[in-house]
């Protein structure tokens, strides 16, 4: 109830002197005879506390009304708002309102309208387009002045009342708006969403609930399709990443769906979706229907991008992870070692993707038991990635945290060996053995400080 009553007192207040309290009052229960249910929106969620919300239904309304006659851009503005998770709006994802060929908000009267409205003159949005300067801040002046949108502890991240949200989405479902300003919010969001990568995520912490807010909209324009797919696509990226494999691959596959049935399976977009879709399913432990994946992927860039592609690259680096992870290690490593000498040629020994290669390979040594070309691999990557990348970014850590952990599965094994040696240390003849590896454990426990014997 607070809320409609600070809404029906800055209409007030913006009409005054031509609007009294009488005067809204009688305008309030002319609005709340002619309305349509709103209130039963969304099967029922709004029944709770009835008179409270019907409340604040029609005092949006006859606000909203005024807006949209004073100041058609506030109004789109709203419009806009109106599609993205209530909490936490940036400014920056507001700013653009242009999608080409949109039909103009008219307010219409009739059957169509959520509430029917007092006056007849139409909602002209053709001058609400800019959003610069002074005009994007005079429209938003106005929205909180009625309470439509508040501003969070940073001044240019907003939200919104749930009730606000609500009637604005049905307005325009019902005024045949919604696709319009579904795109345009899907739009904006997909040209302003990063990919996952780690020096991402800080940006994700804020978008993340706007794309989970996209994700469930249903479009119908194909343009639109294509830009809900990327903020898919993306929004996988990043749950990949993070290793949250369920929703990765529920993403990922529906973004796979739109973009396929769009632009065809061998479009670039296309195949990045196809790719990430694999990656899901290993995340998931669905190897063989990853391969399936990663085998058309990779096929398909040979032949349209060629082999020595990065994007060719990355696909037969998929294709080697799938086959270790099944096992599969001489596929692997003839696999891995192509990309890591490719890639040396064609990207840099400092690329990123280079890195990753010599630690794929270097696992695979590993598992193949070639243990001492896998921590020297290991090792050379783990000092590079700290120097290019930093010390502190997850594919550093993973590397480290590797290298470390193989490092003292060494050590255990030369303990091993070396106490099985010490036992019979009486019967080593150093001198002729300065060379074997008996010596060399032996050199190796001593200099670690853990020799345990008293020379005689």
């Amino acid at each position: 109830m607070p809320l409609a009553i600070v809404q029906a007192t800055a209409y007030i207040a913006h009409r005054a002197p031509r609007c009294s309290v009488g005067q809204y009052l009688e305008m309030f229960e002319k609005s709340d005879r002619k309305r349509v249910t709103l209130l039963d929106y969304e099967g029922g969620q709004l029944r709770r506390d009835r008179d409270a919300k019907n409340s604040i239904i029609i005092t949006w309304h006859i606000s909203f009304n005024y807006i949209r006659q004073t100041r058609p851009s506030s109004a789109d503005l709203l419009a806009l708002m109106s599609y993205f998770d209530r909490q936490g709006i940036p400014e920056y994802l507001l700013r653009m309102r242009g999608v080409d060929n949109h039909a103009e908000l008219t307010g219409s009267d009739g059957n169509s309208s959520v509430l029917e409205d007092d006056n007849d003159g139409d909602w002209d949005s053709g001058d609400s387009a800019s959003s610069d300067g002074d005009t994007f801040k005079d429209d938003l002046i106005l929205l909180r002045n009625f309470s439509f949108v508040s501003v969070t502890g940073s001044s240019d991240v907003f939200e919104m009342h749930r009730l606000v949200q609500i009637a604005m989405q049905k307005w325009l479902a019902n005024d045949g708006q919604e696709e319009r300003w579904k795109h345009q919010f899907i739009s904006n969001l997909s040209t302003n969403l990063p990919n996952g990568q780690y020096e991402n995520w800080a940006t994700w912490k804020t978008l993340l609930p706007h794309a989970r807010a996209a994700s469930r909209h249903k479009l119908k324009d194909d343009a639109a399709l294509l830009d809900w797919a990327s903020i898919l696509y993306l929004t996988a990226w990043f749950y990949e990443r993070i290793g949250s494999g369920y929703e990765a691959e529920e993403v990922y596959v529906l973004a796979m769906k739109v973009r396929t049935r769009l632009l065809g399976r061998e479009h670039q977009d296309a195949l990045n979706s196809i790719t990430m879709a694999g990656l899901a399913y290993k995340l998931r432990g669905r190897w063989e229907e990853a391969e399936k994946l990663e085998v058309e992927v990779m096929e398909t860039r040979k032949q349209k991008l060629g082999a020595d592609h990065p994007s060719t690259l990355t696909s037969m680096a998929n294709l080697a992870s799938t086959f270790w992870n099944q096992g599969r290690w001489e596929e692997a490593k003839k696999l891995e070692v192509e990309v890591m000498e490719t890639s040396k040629q064609k990207l840099g020994a400092d690329h990123s993707d280079t890195l990753t290669s010599m630690n794929n390979l270097a696992c695979t040594w590993k598992a193949l038991d070639r243990d001492r070309e896998a921590l020297a691999l290991m090792a050379q990557c783990v000092a590079m990635q700290s120097r290019i990348i930093g010390a502190q970014h997850p594919d550093h850590l993973s590397s480290l945290s590797t290298l470390n952990r193989w490092e003292e599965e060494q050590w255990e094994d030369y303990v091993l060996e070396g106490t099985a040696s010490c036992s019979e240390v009486g019967n080593i003849d150093f001198e002729d053995t300065e060379d074997s590896g008996a010596s060399r454990i032996l050199d190796t426990l001593f200099n670690r400080g853990c020799w345990p014997y008293n020379a005689q």
